[in-house]
C-alpha cells in the first residue's frame, strides 16, 4: 500500500508539473488554447495570470516530491499538499469548470486516501 500511495502521490506531482508547462509557457500557443478553449485575444491578455498559476501549480509539485523524498517521516508533507491540491480542485471545479474535479481534485483524493490507509 505505501508503494501504491507514493506512485499515486507521485502521479499528482506530475499532473502538476504538466499544468506548470501549459500554463506557464504553453498558454498562448495552440496546444495551450486548445486544452482550456481559449481565443487567441484571451490567451494573449491572460498570459501573465496564468503563468502565476501555473507557478502555484509548480509550488504544489514541489511540496509532494519533498514529502515523498522523506519517505515515512514525510507523511504530513505529503497530507499537507495533497490537502492544498483537493482545495484547489474544489474551488476550481465550483468557479471555472466542473472537469477541475476530476482532473485535479479526485486524483488527490484518491492519493490522499491510499496514504492514509498505508
Amino acid at each position: 500500500m505505501t508503494l501504491l500511495s507514493a506512485i499515486l502521490i507521485g502521479l499528482v506531482a506530475l499532473l502538476h508539473i504538466y499544468f506548470l508547462v501549459i500554463e506557464m509557457f504553453l498558454w498562448d500557443k495552440p496546444y495551450g488554447r486548445k486544452t482550456f478553449g481559449l481565443t487567441p485575444e484571451f490567451a494573449t491578455a491572460s498570459k501573465t495570470l496564468a503563468a502565476n498559476q501555473g507557478l502555484y501549480n509548480g509550488f504544489l509539485a514541489a511540496g509532494l516530491i519533498w514529502g515523498l523524498t522523506l519517505g515515512a517521516r514525510g507523511e504530513a508533507v505529503k497530507i499537507f499538499f495533497l490537502l492544498c491540491v483537493i482545495i484547489a480542485g474544489l474551488y476550481g471545479g465550483l468557479t471555472v469548470s466542473r472537469k477541475i474535479l476530476f482532473v485535479q481534485a479526485l486524483p488527490a483524493v484518491i492519493a490522499c486516501g491510499f496514504l492514509l490507509l498505508a
